[in-house]
Order: structure tokens, then sequence, then C-alpha cells
């Protein structure tokens, strides 16, 4: 292996770009360079099993469990992880590899590597080893590689399979009592814009809605536009119950901003128009879709009858009992760029929407969000070298915020950052 220094960094303008899952590797030769992935959430894990003595068990879909102890004898050892993936260790470097190793075989921490694991086998291995060991974090790697179902095949609808397993791992979080720390990806839409700091509608299956978007409130008798809501909660909402198919008052948790994003304006055969973001779901024949995979000629459901009192609302109660009517999408196109929200509701997962009935983010199963954030990876010139930036969206009982944690490349560890006090 040849160290090559590089020489310059540019921007070169937009691209389609791809990425590659290795199962044998964390890492891969594109372009003659080593990439490779890095884990908050691995730090995490070693803090609290071996600084507090907390039993932790890692579901690692991506990684070999080969590969993460590694990682985790690299962090405990203070040793360089390509050197110790290759031989190259130093003379002094071997009596803390050897101690590492001892603490580590005696750290409660235990691994699963199953590739594609489904949330049921999951759950089951979870809850034995809660039996026989007693377990203080369930880390899941990552969400978006996790089947809902045992066999080994995928739902059709990747989107709706998305938020059954979210649920699930909220259920596994309550029915243990423990916190399960799930990592998902991104979207690519955080690559578009100028301010790279994630929000809650970077999460991918995530979407939201302009804010002039109407939202009926059965308590009051009146519709109100979504982005009149922010900062509110514990009011109920319209929502379509799935297995009932019936409109049913639901509980909002929480109503949040999500920032200036480009969005799109879709117009039914009834006259119903909405503008949400790309990534926004709509509930379909086939299931729950993304607007971007929606076109026109396909049906979305609208609710048959609200208590509103508009023309084109009673005209609709009047073609069935049914509370669900299947309207065809008749145009979908960009419409600019708008200040875009979304709701939390933790019953059925929707709401009703200008007269649509529209998904909520698959953050809405979580109680924390949290994000990381480095500057210097799209600002080469930037202050703020290797410091990484933690910060808390969402957080259901408490303040969000965020925290600078020190990133050590190459040990693949955070670590708390040291600031220098003022000078007195």
């Amino acid at each position: 292996m040849y160290w090559d220094e590089i020489v310059s960094i540019e921007p070169i303008g937009e691209h389609q770009v791809y990425d590659l899952t290795v199962p044998d590797g964390a890492n891969f030769v594109a372009q003659d360079i080593f990439v490779h992935n890095t884990s908050l959430a691995l730090s995490l894990a070693h803090n609290a099993a071996m600084k507090y003595q907390n039993s932790v068990a890692i579901f690692s879909l991506e990684m070999s469990k080969e590969q993460l102890v590694q990682r985790l004898l690299s962090m405990d050892a203070a040793v360089d992880q390509q050197r110790l993936r290759t031989g190259w260790i130093e003379d002094d470097d071997w009596d803390r590899i050897v101690y590492a190793m001892g603490t580590l075989s005696e750290a409660n921490i235990w691994i699963d590597d199953t590739a594609s694991i489904a949330a049921m086998e999951m759950r089951s291995k979870a809850r034995r080893l809660q039996a026989e060991h007693g377990i203080d974090l369930i880390i899941v790697d990552y969400l978006q590689l996790m089947q809902a179902t045992v066999g080994g095949k995928r739902n059709e609808n990747r989107v709706q399979e998305i938020s059954e397993i979210s649920r699930s791992l909220k259920a596994l979080a309550r029915e243990l009592n423990v916190p399960v720390l799930a990592l998902a990806q991104l979207s690519r839409a955080v690559e578009s814009r100028s301010s790279k700091v994630p929000q809650l509608s970077d999460l991918r299956e995530s979407g939201c809605l302009a804010g002039e978007s109407l939202v009926y409130l059965p308590d009051l008798g009146t519709y109100q536009p979504i982005e009149q809501l922010v900062g509110q909660r514990d009011f109920r909402v319209l929502a379509m119950n799935t297995e009932t198919w019936k409109l049913e008052p639901a509980l909002v948790t929480h109503a949040f901003a999500t920032g200036r994003k480009p969005v799109y304006r879709m117009t039914t055969r009834l006259g119903r128009t909405i503008r949400a973001t790309a990534n926004h779901q709509f509930l379909t024949i086939q299931g729950w879709q993304r607007l971007d995979l929606l076109s026109a000629g396909m049906r979305i459901a609208l609710p048959r009858r609200l208590p509103g009192p508009t023309q084109a609302t009673m005209s609709l109660a009047k073609l069935s009992q049914s509370d669900v009517y299947w309207d065809e999408i008749v145009a979908i196109g960009p419409n600019g760029e708008a200040e875009v929200y979304d709701l939390t509701i933790d019953a059925h997962h929707n709401f009703i929407s200008d007269d649509i009935v529209v998904h909520n983010s698959i953050e809405q199963d979580s109680d924390i969000v949290m994000f990381i954030y480095r500057d210097d990876v799209y600002n080469p010139e930037s202050e703020r070298k290797n410091i990484a930036d933690i910060i808390v969206a969402k957080h259901r009982n408490g303040p969000v915020g965020e925290i600078s944690l020190y990133f050590q490349a190459n040990q693949t560890r955070f670590r708390d950052l040291e600031l220098n006090p003022p000078a007195e």
C-alpha cells in the first residue's frame, strides 16, 4: 500500500452518485482511493460498556463482528486502526493492545452481525439477551438494511416496510424498557442545498408539507394551516385507520418546521391540490408511496366525508358511506421552494391535509432524533477541524440543542471536546 498526498479538493458540479455495500469490509477501492464509514454509535457503545459497565447489544447489518471488535480494540488501546488492520504495530503499542484485549473480553457487549435481519428475529434475540444477561442499550446499524418479515423477501412498498420496522423498534424499546439507538440514512437533499446542516426532513422515507396546507382540527371544527400549528402539542387531527378504513381523531405530539425545501404541486381529478416535498408519502391502492414515485393516472386516498362545509366535501359524502375515495392524479410538477412542516402522530401515522390522506415522517416513532455534522467535511478551510456537532433535532420529553465532540479519525472514535479556559 502507498500513502498518497492530497494536493487539492474542489467542487466539480452535480453528478449522479452511487455507493457500494461490501460484505467483508468497511471500505472499498474507488478511483484508487479508500473510503469508509464511521460510527458514533460504536463510541457510545464503548463508553457505556467500558466506563459505566452497562450491557450493550449491537445488531450490525453492515459490518461483521470481527470488524466491530477491531474498531473497539483500536478505541480502547488508542492505536491507529489502519496500523492495527495491517499489522504495522509499534513496540510501545503492544502493552496497550494486550491490556485492551483483556478488558474488552470482560465487557458486556454482544454483537449480532446477521445481514438483513428481520424485525421479529431481532426482537426474539433481544428478549433472550435481556432474560439471560440483562441489556441496558440496543444499537441497530442500520434501519434501512432491516426487513419487516422473516424469509428474505422485501415488501414491494419499501416506504411502508420502513415504517413497520421503525414501529417494531419502538415496541421493542417499550417492551424491554431499554433505549434502542437506530442508525438511519439521510436523503441526498442535504447535498443540494447551501446549508449542509442536516434536518428532520433529510431522513430517508420522510417528507414535509408546504405551510399553507390545511389541517382539519375536529375538536374545534375548523381548518388551520400547518405552519400555524408549529410548537403546539396534544391537539387532535383526523387520521385514517387503515385497518377499518375509517376516519378517527388522533393525537398530535409534535408539530415542527423543517426548513425551506423544493416542493411539488399535485392535483387530483376532483380538484384537490397539495404542495409537498418529493419524499412525502401518500396513500395509494398499493400502499404508501413517495410523491416522486407517483404519476398522472395513479389513484390516492381522499376522505369521502369530512365535517367541513365545502361543496367538494359535500358532494363526496353522497358517493358512499365509506370513508375512503380513490381519486385520480391528473398532474404533478415542480412548484418552487417553500417553508415546509410536518406532524408527529403516534396512533395511525397519517393525517388529513388539504382533504388528502398524507403520511408523516419516520421520525414520528422516535423519542429522540440526533444528527452528526462536521463542517470541515464540506468546507476544507473550516477552522473546526475534526469537530463534530451532535445535533438533537427532536426530543419528545426534553429540550433540543447541540453539543460538540472531537472526532479522532485514526481511531474512528468520538471524544469529549477539551476547551481551553479563557485566560484570567
